[in-house]
């Protein structure tokens, strides 16, 4: 006859038993406890995870939470992708792949975390060891974001010191050089703007192939950027949830302030009317349900491991669904509200340059006295009249026509548009150098709040390996970020904005969705839906019901295999450019990436996806003789259910099926069987059961008993602490 153990402490993937039951149900005179222990197989450590980080409060978590998953992407890239896709109408495509993919993804990372209380690399090893190298794999991908993320903070600081000036006049990108030579004439064919940008920021060299000496300057910011990121993550959430509050809530206060001000703007309609004027005839065109679907996906900072760890910080009865749907919700709110920013600003630069250019072709038009222009008409006069002059006579005098439309449709993302529309847009206003200091600051509140993250994701994976837990925090850390600071120093070279650029096509894009895919089966198939179901619903009291489990099984899955296969086809199909710059000609150009640059970019994609079939492979056929011992990492799931069943070996578990023979047992009246699968329990998830049969048996017989596998491992027992209530499984051989 079984007695059913009754788990002690959080199951978290291993459970520690009490043998203080017997089979005739009668209880021992005193409870003993096997904590199963041991350097092979990664088996669990000794006693549950007592002095895992945890949040200040909830307010701290929520700040830290957006300040990661609301970056520079809903600044940069999100009002660009509602301009080329379809206006408003891109909104749809978007808050419907926010619904089937983002939302249900983004809890699936925030549940498995809050209830396994692990970083990225115990909760796959928990899961299923073969399932170990998602954790490595996500933290290298991370790594590899980590170093050019933190090089965009460089450039911001860089543009933050120099925007301390006492007037408009005085920003060094206002106006050209005036050296009557070689850089007047690259900043005239250019702009002001641009030229700074190329020439005097990034000193940009001709091509990839030509990077040149790192710029000190450059490397002066880089290292104080380092610096400043060390000192917020040194001590985990200790030290980088204080800083959360500035971090999350400062955009919001610069965004506010530029909303007020870009709305009683010239020309600040006609910006969010042309951006957000609906077009549904693009609503036809697949590639836009592709780029709602990836930015959905990147705009959560998902796979990188940093919202497991953050999850993993929480109590385990804390909320997580409604948590998630908070921040998603907060996190579309606020890549919608600095759209209507950005472009109301960006409406006003162009009613500026209109200005200009009708100023400066009104002028040309009455120096060839053509359609009765004076030098003193009106913008009035011009509008109404230009569009009857001949196209030939324009075209002689290379007349244009200025429009709005025209202004408004050259269109920038990324650090084009921070670094060189915006600015320029920012010279416009009064005054300049006040507006350009919170802009960068703003930029810096979000690159940090997201670096923060990333660098979480990351540090939490290597503290979860008990290796380095001989070492202090600050101490990792600091290796880290010095590590981190060395090798980005390609970016500080001429070449660096094209590495960059290398590094954002490459190393984060196929490793996350890998990643992200993998998750989502390990999750859903193999620890069981039906059990992560379970888990929530004792976390937070609400059971998911069909929405989540439709869009968990089969439409998320199918969402993410959708980008990784158009991401591959897109690589394949259009061979992949950058843009360089030309000095003689004062712009930039695409130049195809040289091969053995592709060879590195290749080498990366495999980096961040090989660490998941390797482990899988080196645990399935045992080729480790020592596996690496993981805190609360797992060689296998003592719960299981029946999908992870057939995954296991004989290898990976103990069972009745596999138990020796009885004359290789100790010579003592029990039998003990570690993972009993009793599958003919009338549940669908079996259960787990521990075995002690004839009650005959002592104590001390038991704990002094040597046991022999069929495997050929041979366990032993050994009391904690001098505890003659708790003892441990240790691997003999």
């Amino acid at each position: 006859m079984a007695a059913k153990a009754e788990p002690i402490g959080p199951r978290n993937g291993h459970e520690l038993a009490p043998l203080n039951t017997r089979a005739d149900g009668s209880e021992r005179p005193h409870g003993v406890t096997i904590v199963l222990q041991g350097s092979r197989n990664s088996l669990q450590r000794d006693a549950p995870d007592e002095d895992r980080a945890a949040w200040s409060g909830k307010l701290q978590f929520f700040l830290s939470i957006i300040g990661y998953s609301v970056g520079l992407g809903n600044i940069w890239r999100f009002p660009y992708l509602c301009q080329q896709n379809g206006g408003g109408a891109f909104l749809i495509p978007f808050l419907i792949m926010l619904i089937l993919e983002g939302i249900p993804l983004f809890l699936i990372e925030m549940a498995i975390g809050q209830k396994m209380r692990l970083g990225s690399l115990g909760v796959w090893n928990t899961i299923h060891p073969w399932l170990g190298g998602i954790g490595i794999a996500s933290c290298v991908v991370t790594l590899f974001v980590a170093l050019y993320y933190n090089v965009i903070i460089t450039w911001v600081f860089f543009y933050l010191f120099n925007s301390i000036r006492l007037s408009a006049d005085k920003l060094p990108w206002a106006h050209c050089p005036q050296d009557n030579g070689t850089a007047e004439a690259e900043c005239t064919k250019a702009s002001a703007t641009v030229y700074y940008w190329y020439r005097e920021a990034l000193d940009a060299s001709p091509s990839i192939e030509e990077p040149g000496a790192p710029r000190w300057w450059i490397v002066l910011y880089l290292l104080l950027a380092w610096i400043i990121v060390f000192f917020i993550v040194m001590k985990g959430i200790q030290s980088s949830g204080k800083v959360v509050y500035f971090t999350s809530l400062f955009p919001y206060v610069v965004l506010t302030i530029f909303f007020v001000r870009g709305i009683t703007l010239p020309g600040s309609a006609d910006g969010i009317i042309h951006m957000y004027k609906p077009k549904l005839a693009k609503l036809l065109d697949p590639t836009v349900w592709l780029d709602a679907a990836t930015q959905v996906f990147y705009s959560f900072g998902l796979a990188f491991g940093s919202l497991i760890a953050f999850g993993s910080y929480n109590t385990p009865n804390n909320n997580c669904v409604r948590d998630v749907l908070l921040v998603s919700v907060c996190n579309a709110l606020t890549a919608i509200y600095a759209s209507v920013v950005i472009f109301s600003i960006l409406g006003f630069k162009a009613y500026t340059m209109v200005e200009k250019c009708i100023t400066k072709e009104i002028k040309v038009l009455a120096m060839h006295q053509i359609g009765g222009f004076m030098l003193n008409s009106t913008q009035e006069y011009y509008e109404e009249h230009y569009p009857t002059l001949n196209s030939t006579v324009t075209s002689a005098l290379n007349l244009t026509g200025c429009a709005m439309s025209k202004q408004l449709e050259e269109a920038a993302e990324g650090t084009g548009l921070a670094f060189i529309v915006f600015t320029q847009a920012i010279l416009k206003l009064t005054p300049a150098p006040f507006w350009s200091i919170i802009f960068f600051l703003m930029l810096l509140s979000l690159g940090l709040g997201s670096q923060i993250g990333i660098m979480e994701g990351m540090l939490c994976t290597i503290f979860d390996i008990d290796f380095f837990k001989r070492f202090s925090k600050p101490v990792i850390t600091g290796f880290v970020c010095t590590i981190c600071f060395f090798v980005g120093l390609i970016f500080t070279t001429g070449a660096g904005e094209y590495w960059l650029k290398m590094f954002d096509s490459f190393a984060g894009t196929i490793g996350l969705v890998v990643v992200a895919l993998l998750e989502m089966v390990a999750v859903v198939y193999v620890y069981g839906h039906e059990r992560f179901t379970n888990d929530i619903y004792e976390m937070t009291g609400y059971r998911p019901g069909l929405y989540w489990q439709v869009t968990w099984r089969y439409v998320g899955p199918f969402i993410v295999s959708c980008i990784l296969l158009s991401s591959l086809i897109f690589m394949l199909l259009n061979p992949p450019t950058y843009g360089a710059w030309n000095a003689e000609e004062g712009r930039v150009e695409k130049t195809p990436y040289p091969s053995w640059v592709l060879g590195i970019a290749v080498a990366m994609i495999l980096a961040g996806i090989l660490p998941i079939p390797v482990v899988l492979l080196l645990r399935r056929f045992q080729c480790l003789a020592l596996d690496v011992d993981i805190h609360q990492g797992s060689i296998r799931r003592i719960e299981t259910t029946v999908s992870t069943k057939e995954m296991m070996s004989d290898q990976d578990v103990i069972s009745p099926e596999s138990a020796p023979p009885a004359q290789l047992l100790p010579d003592v009246a029990t039998k003990f069987t570690i993972g009993d699968f009793d599958s003919s329990d009338s549940e669908q998830t079996p259960r787990t059961t521990d075995r002690y049969e004839d009650s005959s048996s002592s104590d001390e017989e038991i704990l002094n008993a040597k046991y022999s596998t069929g495997t050929g491992i041979r366990l032993s027992m050994k009391p904690i602490n001098h505890n003659p209530n708790t003892f441990k499984m240790d691997v003999v051989d």
